[in-house]
């Protein structure tokens, strides 16, 4: 038979075809290829991130790392370590805490190194941060409760304060130096724990209706006696504090208040009821005497209980979870 002859066009469409088919064996391995590269690429990727969360795992919760770095991370990513009453306590901030603490010491002591001694203190160190950021976290948790804040124009007020602490005037920028040569602590980082005390001592005042009850009496009984702050504090025994400077003092004096607010008063003179700056409790002030720059004074303090002895409770019946272990 004879075989037909084809067109022109007919050989152009086999010519074609032909170079499909050619085309089509090379397609179908490189789909595949390329299909097998991204689940390579995507076991890979899972792969690596399941080893870095190991490993910050282990850093954090088992060598218990304080690193620059490890800290950085934690002011990114949500880890806790501990939970008060239910609210989890950033890891973050126990390291911001812990490590300004720490800066300090090796400020003033120099840097410590890697023997007995200094784990100990290390760890003494790490203790007492712990248990105050536990301490924020619960005031946090109550604040919330109880629908107090901290406005950012508070948290400036108190920054501007300690700006000035001491009476010695400074500009932002020598301020800033101080807080990151003596503490490691950025702005923003201060603002916090600036917050965080603000807002524990609001929740103090607002707990503590005992507080209030003490307070009254105290109120009642300077009256009754005259003043006589020595004898008030008698009466009242262990519900209030009573100190005499024994002398002059620095008016600028670091004491909750106390100094400052004695350099406003005349000699016999007692002051209204004021908060401590520490926000530790209530105030009283009587002068005794005074001079340009000091003064001498006698204060009865009617401390805040009441928050720490909630605290003791959650401590003493498994309100407080650890997920650390400091020896």
């Amino acid at each position: 038979m004879t075989k037909k002859k084809l067109t022109e066009k007919e050989q152009l469409e086999e010519r074609r075809e032909k170079v499909l088919a050619k085309g089509r064996k090379f397609k179908y391995p490189l789909q595949y290829a390329k299909h097998k590269l991204v689940f390579n690429t995507i076991i890979i990727t899972l792969f690596a991130i399941v080893l870095v969360v190991v490993a910050g795992w282990l850093m954090l919760y088992k060598t218990q790392t304080t690193s620059e770095v490890l800290y950085r991370a934690t002011q990114v990513l949500p880890v806790s370590v501990a939970n008060v009453d239910g609210k989890e306590v950033k890891y973050s901030d126990y390291l911001m805490i812990y490590r300004s603490s720490l800066q300090t010491v090796e400020q003033q002591s120099g840097k410590l190194g890697d023997d007995e001694d200094a784990n100990a203190v290390r760890n003494e160190y790490k203790r007492a941060s712990l248990d105050n950021a536990e301490e924020y976290t619960y005031a946090m948790k109550l604040a919330e409760e109880r629908g107090i804040t901290v406005s950012d124009e508070e948290i400036a007020e108190e920054f501007n304060k300690h700006l000035n602490m001491g009476g010695v005037e400074r500009s932002e920028e020598s301020f800033l130096k101080i807080l990151h040569d003596n503490f490691g602590m950025t702005k923003n980082e201060y603002e916090r724990m600036l917050k965080m005390s603000l807002l524990k001592y609001k929740v103090m005042v607002e707990i503590d209706e005992n507080a209030e009850k003490i307070d009254k009496k105290v109120q009642k009984l300077l009256q009754e006696k005259g003043g006589d702050m020595a004898a008030v504090a008698e009466e009242l025994g262990e519900a209030v504090q009573y100190e005499e400077t024994g002398g002059l003092v620095d008016n600028k004096n670091i004491d909750g208040g106390r100094a400052t607010t004695a350099q406003t008063l005349k000699p016999g003179e007692i002051s209204e009821r004021f908060i401590s700056t520490s926000g530790d409790g209530y105030y009283y002030i009587k002068l005794i005497s005074k001079t340009d720059t000091q003064v001498n004074y006698a204060s009865i303090k009617v401390p805040f209980a009441k928050f720490d002895e909630d605290m003791k409770n959650l401590r003493d019946n498994g309100g407080v979870r650890e997920y650390i272990t400091i020896e």
